[in-house]
């Protein structure tokens, strides 16, 4: 099995994009003063990302997809954890596709 050499160096250009983009934010946020509101911000960016990851997928309206959006939302009621609530809607979508393929 044969890797493109377009493959590897689009891989690690954005490996590198990415490891400089967490670098860069560790070494600017020593120059923010950590107010209670860029605290809140901060706390805010796991969830943005999430919705970011499954806007598109519960969008498209697949029945494995909204079954695991119901499954999180039901455990985030119950249990209030963020972990859990991913790991159970993972859990759905994995279910559902092989039980409806």
């Amino acid at each position: 099995m044969a890797v493109e050499t377009g493959f590897l160096l689009a891989l690690g250009g954005m490996a590198l994009a990415s490891y400089a983009c967490r670098l860069a934010g560790y070494l600017l946020m020593g120059y923010v003063r950590i107010t209670p509101r860029v605290e809140a911000a901060l706390k805010a960016v796991p969830l943005a990302v999430m919705i970011g990851i499954v806007t598109p997928a519960a969008s498209a309206g697949k029945l494995p997809e909204l079954l695991a959006l119901c499954a999180v939302a039901l455990v985030m009621k119950l249990l209030r954890n963020d972990l859990t609530a991913a790991v159970a809607g993972a859990a759905t979508v994995g279910v559902a596709r092989w039980l409806l393929a």
